[in-house]
């Protein structure tokens, strides 16, 4: 049995935040409440001046693999969650091959079967990505495919889309949009405002963005069908989620942790590091992204992990691969940019980070209960540390050099610790 002894216990289902111990026996929470230290235990981890939580969950990762794996592997993949506190991943289905056929998936869901920490996988809602012909849904799902998305890749035809939203609400699965028009944007990864103009680019207009949300909010709300909204940019954007969910649409929303951070000013300095589809915004869409986070309009924080070689990122800007790696940096940049300015509370971070993430994919996890997985963060919100090395194959992280509050101690995946900070 494992003790964790004075931390400040934080369940975003139960509401719990207060000082309390937790006994892990095997793979399950045992008991929590107050514990001597002296009972017969094989490791007495004392949380004192610490934040125990669930496990973080990620709804958004790109682990490469197959196909692309000098970037990324379920394993390395794995141990970057790990250096994060996350306990469960949702890879995307954007792989080579795409995941778009049972025995792809099969494949990957045998070999995430012996990763410490929990990983899962969409599947594609088109064949080859390709946006015109649906996968076998239900066999898909009979497989193990938590959810769908084409992620990378917008679905831009309307009237495949809502066939697809049909079939996917028949079998109960959310389908996750990735959300640009592509006719509007000349270079991806730069918003198109005063950096793009300075760098001589036409780039990624905001409307290349919320025009599509709308779209895609007015047929979750017409088929009924569970939308999940990926990456979440624009001012706009939040603006017409908000109205969907007040109209009764079954829509969630997603942000990532760069997007609530930082801003277009970043690609000055640098970079190709700073480049992501869809891209970095103005101050005022950060403002709008944290409002409607705090309000609700969006649901969960996701990482959008998305590794790509030194190589690869050291073309020039317009030619480089977009995509940053954030699963290492989440839970600090999300406490120095949201929780140490004032914007949310810890348990509301928590929340957005473990709980609601875990109801998207209906995952029994995001939560600390007797009887429930053992699945544990432990971490110090107040140590400042500086990103430097990471566990990922790749580097390719905005944050590089940059100092952060809010340092992992421990994670802790079905009762094992993956890893102590020493």
């Amino acid at each position: 049995m494992i003790l964790i002894k004075g931390g400040r216990l934080i369940d975003p289902r139960s509401g719990t935040d207060e000082s309390l111990d937790i006994i892990i026996e095997d793979s399950k929470i045992k008991a929590i409440g107050i514990f001597s230290a002296d009972g017969e235990y094989e490791r007495v981890i004392d949380a004192s001046g610490l934040t125990v939580a669930p496990g973080l969950i990620d709804v958004h990762v790109h682990f490469r693999d197959p196909g692309l794996t000098y970037k990324e592997d379920l394993s390395s993949g794995a141990a970057a969650a790990v250096r994060g506190g996350y306990t469960s991943v949702v890879c995307m289905a954007n792989t080579k091959p795409a995941i778009d056929n049972c025995d792809t998936l099969k494949d990957i869901l045998d070999r995430a079967a012996n990763s410490p920490i929990n990983i899962y996988s969409v599947a594609s809602v088109s064949k080859n990505l390709e946006g015109k012909e649906l996968t076998d849904m239900r066999a898909l799902k009979d497989m193990g495919a938590v959810g769908l998305s084409d992620d990378g890749i917008p679905l831009m035809n309307t009237a495949f889309l809502q066939k697809a939203l049909l079939a996917a609400k028949a079998l109960g699965l959310p389908i996750s949009l990735h959300e640009e028009d592509p006719e509007l944007i000349g270079v991806a990864g730069v918003n198109h405002g005063k950096v793009a103009e300075k760098l001589g680019f036409t780039g990624a207009p905001s409307v290349s963005e919320s025009s599509v949300v709308a779209r895609d909010c007015m047929l979750a709300l017409s088929t009924g069908a569970k939308l999940h909204i990926q990456h979440v940019s624009t001012a706009e954007s939040v603006a017409a989620i908000r109205l969907a969910k007040q109209l009764g649409a079954n829509v969630t929303a997603e942000v990532t942790p760069q997007h609530l951070a930082l801003t277009e000013d970043e690609v000055l300095t640098k970079g190709t590091l700073a480049k992501l589809n869809p891209p970095l915004r103005t101050e005022s869409d950060r403002l709008a992204l944290i409002a409607g986070l705090h309000d609700g309009t969006i649901d969960i924080i996701a990482t959008d992990h998305a590794p790509h070689s030194a190589e690869e990122k050291a073309r020039p800007f317009a030619d480089a691969p977009s995509g940053v790696t954030g699963l290492e940096t989440a839970l600090a940049v999300c406490i120095t940019y949201l929780v140490r300015s004032g914007h949310l509370s810890l348990p509301e971070l928590i929340k957005k980070m473990a709980l609601a993430p875990a109801g998207l994919y209906s995952l029994d996890a995001g939560y600390l209960a007797e009887g429930g997985n053992a699945d544990i963060v432990i971490f110090d919100d107040s140590e400042k540390w500086t990103v430097t090395d990471f566990a990922s194959k790749s580097s390719n992280s905005p944050f590089i050099n940059e100092s952060l509050c809010g340092k992992v101690k421990y994670t802790i995946c079905s009762g094992k610790i993956l890893y102590a900070d020493s």
